[in-house]
């Protein structure tokens, strides 16, 4: 009986320094003296926070590498940046989380070329960086549009699938995914998860096509392609484009009503975060039946629908924030504070420098807590361990 306490116990002591080892508050920092008698930050993090998480596995290592991070290089981690390969020893200084490559990036580019390109900025960086590009297939492609990297672009998913249903969509997205790997890139912006059967909406011809169903069972198989080619993938555009008007070039107005996002534009979004779909990306249209005052990157009731209504645990990232619908809605130049404070992890720019000012101003002024930069580059930086970066 004795030994039945003695083990009980045991087990129960057990127990507790697990608990205790994620149960100081919510990412907060506090100081303890190490054997030099100098102050060391070390982060905590709270079980219930992560215990659901994509990337649960990975957060010991990524709090212990936190945990050695300044202010500075923290709010770097937190942006996407626009790739330009003229700034990116500037850039570096700055400690970006990652980069997003365009078209003219690979325009008179070998794929030798791009990987020794990818590779040198990889080792030159403090912190390995996510590099990520829009290789959709169709009307968007960034790489297979030049010859030195295919012989001709990737069609559209859509085309692949009428072509040849599931079995040519997969072979397509494993020769995609090998593709960007092998110069060195590992995210794809994609896929489309937006619902659109209507030829005249702006996001027709980068939308699957069909209802809400068959659109969440061809994003199930879109992530899952990709995660087993051990490639990021990323969902867009939350909440749901719908019929609304391009956000690159002014603000749309979603005017529907809450039940159609529920009933139809979440499915294909819950589909892909259901098959372990590590990030998604909010869009910027003003959905009123959300939030009338922000558009929805900026707004923490729809980043709020995405946490807490369809429980996702990844990388939630805002479209670029240089956008016309941004710069027009937001006029006293905080768009990125309030991209932080409402809950997205990595801001895609292409405004570096400014908004990195900015957010660091922020910082200083009280108006994004240490808290909040913890909780999003700690999932930055554990999305990394999770990636293999680290």
């Amino acid at each position: 009986m004795k030994k039945l306490i003695i083990g009980i116990l045991i087990l129960a002591l057990i127990g507790v320094g697990c608990v205790y080892t994620f149960k100081i508050d919510v990412y907060k920092y506090f100081e303890t003296e190490n054997n030099t008698n100098t102050k060391k930050k070390v982060v905590k993090v709270q079980d219930s926070d992560i215990k659901n998480s994509i990337f649960k596995d990975c957060y010991n290592k990524a709090v212990d590498t936190v945990s050695n991070m300044t202010i500075e290089e923290k709010i770097g981690q937190l942006f996407l940046v626009r790739y330009d390969r003229n700034s990116t020893d500037k850039f570096k200084e700055y400690y970006p989380g990652g980069y997003i490559l365009f078209a003219k990036d690979f325009e008179n580019q070998t794929k030798e070329s791009m990987k020794t390109e990818l590779s040198n900025l990889q080792k030159n960086n403090k912190y390995k960086l996510i590099l990520g590009v829009d290789e959709e297939g169709g009307y968007v492609t960034r790489v297979s549009r030049y010859p030195a990297f295919r012989e001709s672009s990737f069609l559209s998913p859509r085309n692949y699938f009428d072509q040849g249903d599931l079995p040519l969509l997969e072979q397509m997205e494993n020769e995609k995914a090998t593709l960007l790997k092998s110069i060195g890139l590992n995210l794809n912006l994609a896929p489309v998860a937006d619902v659109s059967v209507n030829k005249d909406d702006f996001i027709y011809n980068r939308a699957f096509g069909y209802d809400a169903n068959k659109t969440s069972e061809y994003i199930k198989y879109m992530v899952r392609y990709a995660n087993n080619n051990k490639i990021n993938s990323t969902l867009k555009h939350f909440p749901g484009y719908g019929n609304n008007k391009d956000t690159h070039t002014g603000i749309a107005i979603d005017e529907r009503d809450y039940q159609t996002f529920v009933n139809y534009d979440y499915l294909p979004f819950k589909a892909g975060i259901k098959e372990n779909v590590p990030s998604v990306l909010v869009s910027h249209n003003i959905v009123k039946c959300m939030d009338e005052k922000y558009p929805a990157s900026l707004s923490n009731k729809v980043i709020g629908e995405l946490r807490n209504k369809l429980n996702f645990t990844g990388i939630v990232m805002t479209d670029d924030l240089a956008m016309d619908a941004v710069k027009k809605y937001v006029e006293d130049g905080n768009a990125a504070t309030l991209a932080i404070n409402a809950g997205n992890d990595m801001i895609i720019t292409s405004d570096f420098i400014d908004m990195r000012e900015e957010v660091l101003k922020s910082y200083n002024e009280n108006k994004i807590s240490e808290e909040t930069i913890n909780k999003a580059v700690l999932r930055v930086i554990a999305w990394k361990y999770y990636t293999g970066l680290f």
